[in-house]
């Protein structure tokens, strides 16, 4: 096994003027992605501009954490996104909180240096302080070890989805 330089990732909370790297970050999570569900066939951008809408109110909501870590030239090496949700408690939801992350994307020109895993550590502490009782995401081939190794296991609830 061959020996791997440790960086340390600083991680900070996205601010507005990360507006323009964040979208462009949020851009490249679905190029990666070769799938008819998240890449429209028109092509259509208007997603970017709705984006970046709503990540300008969103950087300063409560039940949204958005992290980052910057890189060279005042570009940002990664990015992940996490979401607190009220939903209605059960016996296996006691105070009803789920907390869901949404697209953990590092520029490829900075992977495999323990950005993404900083982001993780982040957004779960920041999960604990908000007392979810579980989180979910979506992990991609790549990213799925690295959620495991965080404790992440196999979704007990069957998925399915409806577009109107």
């Amino acid at each position: 096994m061959g020996q791997r330089t440790a960086i340390r990732s600083a991680v900070r909370q996205a601010g507005e003027y990360d507006l323009v790297e964040l979208l462009r970050l949020r851009a490249l999570l679905f190029d990666g992605l070769d799938d008819s569900f998240f890449n429209s066939a028109s092509g259509d951008e208007g997603w970017l501009d709705a984006l970046a809408v709503v990540l300008r109110e969103q950087l300063t909501a409560d039940t949204v954490r958005v992290l980052v870590v910057d890189g060279d030239g005042g570009r940002l090496a990664a990015c992940g996104i996490g979401v607190v949700e009220q939903r209605l408690p059960g016996p296996h939801l006691v105070n009803g909180r789920i907390g869901q992350v949404i697209g953990v994307v590092t520029d490829p020109a900075q992977r495999r240096r323990g950005h993404s895993r900083a982001i993780m550590r982040g957004l779960l502490d920041w999960f604990r302080e908000r007392e979810v009782a579980r989180v979910d995401l979506y992990a991609s081939a790549e990213g799925e070890p690295l959620y495991r190794d965080l404790g992440f296991t196999d979704h007990p609830d069957p998925s399915l989805y409806w577009r109107p």
